[in-house]
């Protein structure tokens, strides 16, 4: 079977189940996956600016809460239908994005994650400053209804919120998929691997690191927005610096430089905080620290590397390989050419 027939089919599967979960699960439970699907759209987003770029974030908790809280003041304050507010918030953290990375860019490792921590830090304390108390509602937050189905289909708010939740997070990954495929994917390992001898060869570095950082931060408003739908609720608290932290751990535990990685991460930040207060009510956190070093000592690559890993022995690995590569090779040429 042609490799690239039986990954289609492959996914075609999976987006399968993923449709007909929610006829199946709780309301509790869908809750749950849409948040899965949602931390997946920010840790795709980080990823893509840590692990195939190499900028080190600890800041992307403040677009979610930019996205999250733009789309509770339209619809809130300004009455918009939530649709139409989810792509206003990812083109507003896009603008956001690229003014901070622009200037950020030149710096590097710890330096530009201390930035970005700043920024994390801050946006909390910003969004209860009582002069926008107005728009923000301070401390307080703001209160907003779950999005009613259409009235032709026979699902309920939860259902239908992970449909829409669904439908953002496969577009946004076919979208990202594409872009780390061609040649700004390639420009994007280039520099992160060898900075200088992507310089030379005519590679702008730092209009790239803004951009990257851009996309980066786009995506993160989209899962910002859709997260405040899913909670129902914004508030200022919800955004402190763990949040960027658990990001981080996300990217990581799924795989660095992943596409599916966002999945499985999304996966551990979700439901591992659960599984770790289900073992021991009096030190949560501290079960979730040792179950974190067991994975990160089982798997040093992630969830994705250990998976990669294992597809790699089996029978038709090598062919899938030997077709990767030709195909690879097409498209530069093409490009080149």
């Amino acid at each position: 079977m042609n490799p690239a027939l039986l990954r289609v089919l492959c996914l075609a599967v999976l987006l399968a189940i993923a449709l007909a979960v929610p006829f199946v699960a709780s309301s509790y439970h869908m809750f749950q996956l849409s948040m899965v699907l949602i931390y997946a759209i920010a840790l795709f987003g980080l990823n893509i600016l840590t692990g195939y770029n190499g900028q080190l974030s600890l800041g992307h908790g403040a677009f979610f809460a930019i996205g999250a809280y733009t789309a509770a003041i339209l619809v809130d304050r300004q009455l918009l239908p939530y649709w139409a507010t989810v792509p206003i918030a990812g083109l507003l953290c896009l603008i956001v994005g690229y003014l901070f990375g622009r200037p950020a860019g030149r710096l590097a490792g710890l330096y530009l994650a201390l930035a970005t921590l700043a920024l994390a830090t801050a946006t909390p304390q910003i969004l209860k400053y009582r002069d926008f108390e107005h728009w923000t509602g301070g401390s307080q937050g703001i209160i907003l209804d779950k999005p009613d189905p259409p009235a032709f289909l026979p699902i309920d708010a939860d259902q239908w919120l992970y449909f829409c939740c669904l439908g953002v997070t496969v577009a946004l990954f076919v979208v990202g998929r594409n872009l780390l495929a061609g040649r700004i994917g390639r420009a994007l390992v280039a520099i992160r691997d060898h900075p200088i001898a992507a310089a030379s060869m005519g590679i702008d570095t730092a209009h790239y690191k803004a951009m990257t950082f851009s996309v980066s931060a786009g995506y993160t408003g989209v899962a910002g927005a859709l997260g405040t739908f899913a909670a129902a609720f914004a508030s200022p608290d919800s955004f402190d610096p763990f949040l960027s932290l658990r990001f981080l751990v996300g990217i990581v535990v799924g795989g660095l430089g992943s596409i599916s990685g966002a999945f499985f991460g999304a996966v551990f930040i979700e439901f591992m905080p659960n599984y770790a207060d289900q073992i021991s009510k009096a030190a949560p956190w501290a079960i979730y620290g040792v179950l974190l070093i067991l994975v990160m000592y089982l798997m040093p690559a992630g969830v994705a590397g250990v998976i990669r890993a294992a597809v790699q022995r089996l029978p038709f690995s090598s062919m899938l390989s030997r077709y990767e590569a030709v195909r690879d090779y097409k498209e530069a040429t093409e490009e080149d050419g």
